[in-house]
């Protein structure tokens, strides 16, 4: 019950952040389901192999080069999702980290652990 309430915050955030952020793109909330279902298993399969792959630059810039991994998801997602677009890379990367710290309020305020 948990995960498909995860999803469902994931997907309102999804839609929230792209009416306020310009160069985010989405078509409608069945398009954020699927953004939502894709950025999970995106961080679930691909993302570990990335941190692993990267290890030494993100111990270098102290951890900071996992925001540009994030980044990365969101652009591989909006590649594989049609009615999902993100122009630019630095878009990519505040969408990320807004994104996250929206998910972890929300988590928090509900009480869904991971």
């Amino acid at each position: 019950m948990n995960l498909l309430l995860k999803i469902i915050i994931t997907s309102v955030i999804v839609l929230i952040l792209a009416n306020f952020l310009p160069g985010v793109y989405v078509n409608g909330f069945t398009t954020a389901l699927i953004v939502a279902v894709v950025l999970g298993l995106l961080n679930i399969f691909i993302k570990p192999i990335l941190v692993l792959l990267t290890l030494p630059v993100t111990v270098l810039t102290l951890g900071l080069f996992l925001l540009i991994i994030n980044a990365l998801m969101i652009v591989l997602c909006s590649q594989i999702v049609d009615g999902f677009k993100v122009e630019t890379f630095l878009t990519a990367i505040i969408f990320s980290v807004l994104l996250s710290v929206s998910q972890s309020i929300m988590n928090g305020l509900l009480g869904i652990n991971k």
